[in-house]
């Protein structure tokens, strides 16, 4: 039931008023054929509007089956358009890139009926109108009678209480003019009919009410009606479009301009393309730099010395160097340097807590210790000293020995090679050394000997190993593997004399025999020039050699003598309490290193080392904590920071592009709005909402934008191969150019989101596009 109530609808134009609607007043029964006459002008297309929800009246009041209109927002006209008014056009207004049955469930789509469902209705209202044949092929396939008749299933498949057709044949011949009245004429026997036309006799004959219509007011009505007691039955099913429907209407929409969507996405992955070279060649460089410094490591490890500076603790790692503000005076400070002199207490404990690294950061410990192996050879029959221990025999010399070998801590000369902490995850040396001759080592008593790249050695490491030597001499493997040495222990070693001074004993197979006998078990060299090198050339040994001797020697008569006394029991000088610590290490007294390097696994697991190592320091006051030395910060940081700012800096020229892109996009998102605008109207003759119509340019967008972005990725991707041929022939590195999965992925979504930024505003201007003025245009 329909009722129309003293409605008003006027158009102004400057300073001219228009009232096509002037206090018109009438009611429709529920199945009804009703023509409305008049010339053009006299408002009967603006009375078709109105009663469409297509258009607002200004004053009055329409009814629906009891239910005023005048509080209805605008989501209410569109529920009101889709479920209960059905349009037939004068132009038809199909879309021409769906094929009808597409056509046809457009309506459905927009309520939300499921797809089988509003396919079956489809083919219903198409086989109700003698179509059936025709499903799917496109407008442009039919003639105009079928056109109109594709445009009649589409008004009648979601089954609206009132039809309203504009000139329905206005555009066909008289043969197919009288087929499409009939074809209206039978519908009306199930619901209201309202057709508008100017051609009387169509009315005169088919028509069951004429309504003739003059300047905004109704002339005459052949058949009124009043009706009484209409209680309200009107209900509203709301429309929704879903985003997977907008994405299917847009696609194939994109897919009937596909020269045209290939070339735009082609200019719009032309930013993503520069920036995802740009990333490839950052991310190739950038593992280049860390596989050359995860190399380098051994020789830049993390060290700990008994003495230190504090300049790479962990405040220092985390503070800004940035420029402080001016505030017009200087603050007195003492020398860096001063301040930065630290003395680490190594102790057992620390060294226990050192020992439960995780592995998986740093898998290889060297412990530096002063102790002094006293060792022995025999050479022809003959017993002599061997001097390639830590420390020189001599008492004179065995202080500034100690003190090399501190020192030595520091950087990569040291016969001590690593302790492994999993063996499981590889051997050290192994790993980082090629077997010339011999066997790995597999006892604490096998010794090695270490040679450069050439394979020579240090000439004063033969000579002590009792060699007799010339620069340049060549010394076959078999002579050197199996030689034998004797580590003897202090009281087998030293002799007390009566003034209470110790002197080594002379040498005698007797005490050659006591020692505990060792063994050059293999002869090993880096496997490359980029291999860890931290084994100086000579003699290695592992650390549970000297932790043996220290065992041995901690209560010799030495020792015992040297803690009673403030003098070196060798020299008989007398000794500070730190000559007389250093001296205790000599000989065997402690178990504590002097100096501990740490080899992080690689970069990624360096920093997990440092916070360990600070974890230590945690609450602890300044002079207890342990002081590290990171050796390898300042060129990681400086390496890192410049390929980083490289980057960002190519990135955002790039970038500019990307821009371009998005301007570019939404051009073209404006160019779809005006060349769809009878489509806008004829989704909102449906029922389409506002956000339907925004949805479905977005929708469009982001096609284009997920397009553009994989098209850009491909093309990086591509050209990622000839880049590397180029800089392989230029530096001969392999493979620089290694696009990242994720980075490709996150350049895709950016491609996404720039492009539905760029196209979100035309798709805003296409919502708020009049539904009436949008169906004129041509």
């Amino acid at each position: 039931m329909l009722q129309l109530e003293h409605l008003y609808k006027s158009y102004h134009v400057g300073d001219n008023v228009t009232h096509a609607l002037d206090d018109v007043s009438i009611s429709f029964r529920d199945q009804e054929f009703v023509a409305i006459l008049g010339p053009s002008g006299s408002g009967k297309t603006t009375l078709l509007n109105v009663i469409g929800g297509l258009d607002r009246y200004d004053k009055g009041d329409m009814i629906i089956n009891g239910k005023s209109t005048k509080n209805f927002t605008e989501t209410d006209w569109d529920a009101y358009r889709n479920n209960t008014v059905g349009f037939i056009f004068q132009n038809y207004n199909l879309i021409s890139h769906l094929s009808i049955v597409a056509n046809v469930e457009l309506g459905m789509t927009l309520s939300g009926v499921p797809a089988k469902k509003r396919h079956e209705k489809a083919i219903k209202a198409l086989t109700e109108v003698g179509l059936k044949d025709h499903i799917d092929k496109k407008p442009n396939q039919l003639s105009g009678g079928q056109m109109q008749r594709v445009a009649i299933a589409r008004a009648i498949a979601n089954d609206p209480d009132i039809l309203l057709c504009d000139e329905p044949t206005g555009a066909l011949d008289t043969e197919t003019s009288v087929q499409i009245m009939e074809l209206i004429k039978k519908l009306s026997k199930d619901r209201l009919v309202i057709m508008v036309t100017h051609n009387p006799e169509l009315a005169e004959q088919y028509a069951t009410r004429i309504v003739r219509f003059q300047d905004g007011k109704i002339l005459s009505d052949s058949d009124p009606y009043t009706p009484h007691d209409v209680k309200d039955t009107f209900k509203l099913k709301r429309t929704k479009m879903s985003y997977w429907n907008a994405i299917k209407l847009s696609f194939t929409n994109i897919m009937t301009k596909k020269a045209r969507t290939t070339l735009t996405a082609f200019a719009s992955s032309i930013g993503i393309i520069s920036i995802a070279v740009v990333l490839a060649l950052s991310n190739g460089f950038q593992k280049q730099i860390n596989t050359t410094m995860s190399k380098a490591l051994a020789k830049y490890p993390v060290s700990i010395t008994q003495t230190a500076t504090d300049m790479m603790s962990v405040e220092t790692r985390k503070e800004s160097d940035k420029n402080v503000k001016n505030r017009g005076y200087v603050t007195a400070q003492k020398d860096q340097n001063q301040q930065a002199t630290h003395t680490n207490k190594i102790t057992q404990k620390y060294i226990d807590y050192i020992k439960k690294i995780n592995p998986n950061y740093a898998n290889n410990i060297s412990y530096q210790r002063a102790t002094n192996l006293n060792l022995l050879s025999q050479v022809n029959g003959k017993i002599q000293r061997v001097q390639f221990s830590n420390v020189d025999q001599s008492a004179s010399q065995s202080i500034s020995a100690m003190r090399s070998q501190a020192m030595s801590s520091m950087g990569i000369g040291s016969s001590v090679f690593p302790t492994t902490l999993d063996k499981s995850k590889g051997n050290f040396l192994k790993q980082n050394y090629q077997l010339l001759s011999g066997a790995w080592p597999t006892k604490d008593t096998d010794l090695v000997l270490v040679t450069d790249n050439k394979n020579t050695v240090n000439i004063n490491s033969l000579k002590n190993l009792g060699f007799d030597v010339e620069d340049g001499n060549k010394i076959k493997f078999n002579k050197l593997i199996g030689k034998q040495f004797s580590v003897v222990s202090n009281n087998n070693y030293y002799q007390e004399l009566p003034t209470g001074m110790f002197v080594p004993r002379k040498t005698s197979q007797n005490m050659y025999n006591s020692g505990t006998k060792l063994r050059l078990s293999a002869v090993i060299r880096p496997k490359n020039e980029d291999s860890m090198a931290l084994l100086s050339t000579g003699i290695a040994y592992s650390d549970k050699l000297t932790q043996n001797v220290i065992d041995q020697n901690e209560n010799s008569v030495i020792v015992k003598a040297q803690k009673a006394s403030d003098r070196n029991v060798l020299t008989g000088q007398s000794m500070n309490n730190s000559q007389k610590e250093q001296m205790l290490q000599t000989l065997g007294a402690t178990s504590v290193p002097t100096g501990i390097m740490i080899y992080p696994n690689n970069f990624d697991s360096k920093d997990k080392v440092l916070d360990y190592l600070d974890k230590w320091n945690k609450g602890k006051s300044k002079k207890d904590q342990i002081i590290y030395t990171d050796m390898s910060s300042a060129v990681t940081t400086m390496t890192g920071g410049l390929l980083n700012g490289i980057t960002t800096v190519l990135v955002a020229f790039a970038a500019i592009s990307l821009i371009t892109s998005m301007i570019m996009i939404g051009i073209l998102t404006y160019t779809s709005v005006l060349e769809r605008t009878k489509e806008i109207g004829v989704l909102k003759a449906l029922g389409a909402r506002k956000r339907d119509i925004t949805r479905v340019f977005d929708a469009e967008t982001f096609i284009l934008g997920v397009f553009a972005g994989v098209l850009g990725v491909g093309i990086a991707y591509l050209l990622t191969f000839p880049i590397n041929s180029v800089i392989y022939h230029i530096t001969d590195l392999a493979n620089v150019a290694q696009l990242n999965p994720v980075h490709a992925l996150i350049l895709i979504i950016i491609s996404t989101v720039l492009t539905l930024l760029g196209g979100h505003l035309p798709a805003r201007m296409a919502a708020k596009k009049d539904a009436a003025i949008a169906l004129r245009s041509e």
